[in-house]
């Protein structure tokens, strides 16, 4: 089995490799750090078995990276192993295509036991789940936001997401070595398929996948 570790912490890094080594020895284990870098390696054609991906990276706003590869590579099973606690996170992450969630502060011998359900074809969620905590209610609506993100091109969400950095067309277009002209016909492929009219209302639709700094 080849696993993927996405988590810009070396020291987690390194950690989850060791949990994962005492459950799984024969596992073959990889790591980035940066979700550009994540993306690099799956267009590769280095697919994983598995991905154990953080929420927090460098790059991404909140859910967009799991938005994007379960849109891309909807074979490759995810597992979100985050220091975000709250039950509703981890249904809005379940919603977005996540087959298992694994809190930061988990045991490790869960590590193990939540991947072997996962490649089992189950959905692994912590046992003892706060009891006074209730789903986000806004999940619906993120999945069908979601789904319509399922629609863009990898470059055309790779546009996307630098608009919600406030780049211009002419910033996106030097970052990405093509003409200005380009990027306005991604911009314009854009704004058809999420259903909006501007720049404001895209960023608006990659936002709300974003999380909130709450945390137990």
């Amino acid at each position: 089995m080849n696993i993927l570790i996405v988590d810009d912490h070396p020291l987690f890094r390194h950690a989850l490799i060791q949990a994962i080594r005492y459950s799984l020895p024969q596992a073959q284990i990889y790591e980035t750090a940066a979700v550009n870098e994540f993306y690099a390696r799956l267009e590769s054609g280095a697919e994983p078995d598995l991905v154990l991906l953080d929420l927090n990276l460098p790059g991404a706003s909140g859910f967009s990276a799991l938005v994007y590869v379960r849109a891309q590579y909807p074979a490759i099973p995810i597992i979100v192993v985050s220091a975000y606690e709250e039950l509703s996170i981890m249904q809005r992450a379940i919603a977005h295509g996540a087959v298992g969630y694994i809190p930061k502060s988990a045991h490790p011998g869960h590590i193990g036991e939540a991947i072997c359900r996962v490649m089992e074809g189950d959905v692994w969620l912590p046992a003892n789940l706060p009891g006074n905590l209730h789903f986000d209610p806004r999940a619906a609506d993120e999945t069908a936001q979601a789904e319509r993100m399922q629609l863009l091109t990898p470059q055309q969400f790779r546009v996307l997401m630098m608009l919600a950095e406030g780049l211009l067309n002419k910033q996106i277009a030097y970052e990405l070595s093509v003409s200005e002209a380009t990027i306005k016909a991604h911009v314009t492929a854009i704004f058809r398929k999420l259903g909006v009219q501007n720049r404001t209302q895209a960023v608006l639709a990659i936002n709300a996948l974003n999380i909130e700094e709450r945390r137990v």
